[in-house]
């Protein structure tokens, strides 16, 4: 039996965004429906029909079915260029980008926002708490053909946490959230998303999980959640901690599928390979996000999810391949925004985990410690290091097949929190939206 949450959403938030009302908000720009696939755009930097070909569908890229994390410091223009020389199909996440340093960095936004054509299906994270700065944030990024913006409502980190109350501090206000998902979605022409995690501090039960959800998409027009499943302590823990310490609750992630089915959400925390983004959905996961495993070893990570992820062939480049196309890359930017703007060893940080237990990996990272300190390019940096890698590792295409690990996830059904319950007052103001008399 369907829920009444599930009954009330779908009369006041169909998924269709071409079809949204809301009470409180007026001409907010039409949006594409997020599980159509959100038709693309270019970016400023120009585009490449035959590459992008690749990786669309009857125009549309595939659905966000593995993406990787935003991740701050590592998740940069050069990072991306890597990952998508590996996997064409994978979302890609840009770093949390602060809405004051778009509005304030109005007239250098290149050196924040633009990336290549090469990069789609990409998304930018912002942060802030200032409506009007997220408004105009979203405005400005909007020329930059972004496939989705997402708000930052999951990082503890104190850097961001505790300045200018927003990260995970955000999921205290949830009428803020919509409001600023309102207002970012005004001045955008793409779907937008919500970063959280399952609770926040003394806050972490499951009703108030989903009055946070709940909140979000009778008020906005989110219809994409990605849920880190584990609760943010915003005291006593450092961010590393946080991403360790309270543990996770899966059973949170696949309650909000049973009493949210018209909302798309992507399931984060805890997750390091394959096995367990096939295992997820197999167990119904809408999308998975890996973190920083996708960093940490990026060559096993993103090797297999076009295959075992989307069915689709996986590239046949190899890691010499891989690295002789991105030198092109990195020698064509190096200094592009003054000198040292980007260095080399900014472009060489995401190479570094790209033959992690590998034969020769613990020699090919001493030599590239000693190559940094000399090398002007990224060519002659790979002349200096990569003779410290075997051929057969250079060359080869393809690791292990990935299994039908159940992990986490085979006995999840049984562990799941009793339905979502609409509170009389929610209930009252639904239907007071809807024109509903008692």
């Amino acid at each position: 039996m369907k829920s009444t949450v599930y009954n009330l959403l779908s009369a006041l938030a169909p998924l269709h965004y071409d079809n949204l009302t809301y009470c409180h908000k007026q001409s907010l720009k039409i949006l594409n429906r997020f599980s159509g696939q959100h038709k693309r755009f270019h970016s400023l930097m120009g585009k490449d029909p035959v590459h992008l070909e690749k990786r669309m569908v009857d125009g549309q890229y595939l659905p966000p079915w593995f993406s990787v994390a935003p991740m701050m410091d590592w998740t940069d223009n050069h990072y991306r260029t890597l990952a998508r020389l590996i996997s064409k199909h994978a979302w890609l996440y840009t770093e949390m980008v602060v809405a004051e340093t778009i509005v304030h960095q109005r007239n250098n936004l290149d050196r924040f926002l633009a990336f290549s054509p090469e990069q789609h299906p990409i998304v930018l994270q912002l942060g802030g708490s200032n409506l009007e700065n997220l408004a105009k944030a979203a405005e400005f990024a909007n020329a930059y053909s972004f496939d989705e913006l997402n708000l930052n409502c999951g990082c503890p980190s104190g850097k961001v946490a505790g300045h200018g109350c927003f990260g995970a501090r955000l999921m205290f206000d949830p009428k803020f959230v919509a409001d600023a998902m309102s207002a970012i979605a005004a001045n955008c022409s793409v779907p937008v998303s919500v970063k959280c995690r399952i609770g926040v501090d003394d806050h972490d039960s499951y009703n108030e999980l989903c009055d946070f959800v709940y909140a979000i998409v009778s008020n906005s027009p989110t219809r994409h959640f990605i849920v880190h499943a584990r609760k943010a302590l915003l005291s006593g823990l450092s961010p590393a901690e946080n991403r360790k310490v309270p543990p996770l609750k899966y059973e949170y992630y696949f309650a909000l599928l049973r009493d949210f089915p018209e909302v798309q959400f992507t399931i984060n925390g805890g997750i390091t390979g394959i096995d367990q983004v096939n295992a997820a959905r197999r167990q119904g996961a809408h999308g998975v996000m890996v973190g920083r495993a996708a960093y940490n070893n990026p060559w096993s990570t993103l090797r297999h999810v076009d295959s075992a992820v989307y069915g689709i062939p996986t590239s046949s480049l190899s890691r010499r391949q891989i690295l002789e196309k991105y030198q092109m890359y990195g020698d064509s930017v190096l200094g592009k925004y003054g000198p040292g703007k980007p260095s080399i060893r900014q472009l060489v940080k995401p190479l570094l985990n790209l033959f992690h237990s590998e034969p020769g990996n613990g020699l090919w990272k001493r030599k590239a410690d000693a190559a940094l300190r000399r090398c002007k390019t990224i060519e002659c940096f790979l002349e200096a290091t990569l003779d410290a890698i075997p051929d057969s590792v250079l060359d080869s295409t393809l690791h292990r097949s990935p299994s039908d690990w159940e992990g986490s996830f085979a006995d999840i059904d049984g562990m799941l929190p009793p339905p979502y319950k609409l509170s009389l007052q929610q209930s009252m103001s639904v239907s007071a939206c809807l024109g509903i008399s008692n």
